[in-house]
């Protein structure tokens, strides 16, 4: 069975949208009942940095997936110990750490090499 060549450009794509929406969460924790509205709002926008480079490579993914690809791929495996150091830090569960790898880095990964495939169906057209 041969795989359509959108699937691979649309793939990466709606991946990366969904991690950086993911990722964005996290920032939802800067609102704090005891901070006022103006230090709630510096610590989310503070928050959001991550969001806001993750945003700037996905949109020269999107244009240059072989370079977009090459950079998803590098923060993904940059990522994955330094998280999992911090949290087998923090719960002292080998399983959990490994699980919130799986959700916070690996998808990063992998669109990186979808980004790649996609590149590679593209030059070959």
């Amino acid at each position: 069975m041969k795989i359509p060549a959108k699937t691979f450009f649309w793939a990466p794509r709606i991946l990366g949208i969904l991690a950086i929406c993911f990722i964005s969460m996290f920032a939802l924790d800067a609102f704090q009942p005891d901070m006022t509205l103006w230090e709630q709002l510096r610590d989310f926008l503070m928050h959001l940095i991550p969001t806001f480079i993750l945003l700037a490579i996905f949109l020269l993914a999107w244009k240059k997936e072989l370079l977009g690809g090459i950079i998803f791929i590098a923060i993904g495996l940059v990522l994955t110990p330094l998280i999992y150091i911090h949290n087998y830090n923090m719960n002292g569960s080998v399983w959990m750490s490994l699980g919130i790898i799986v959700m916070i880095t690996f998808p990063f990964i992998l669109m990186g090499v979808l980004f790649i495939i996609d590149h590679k169906i593209n030059k070959t057209e």
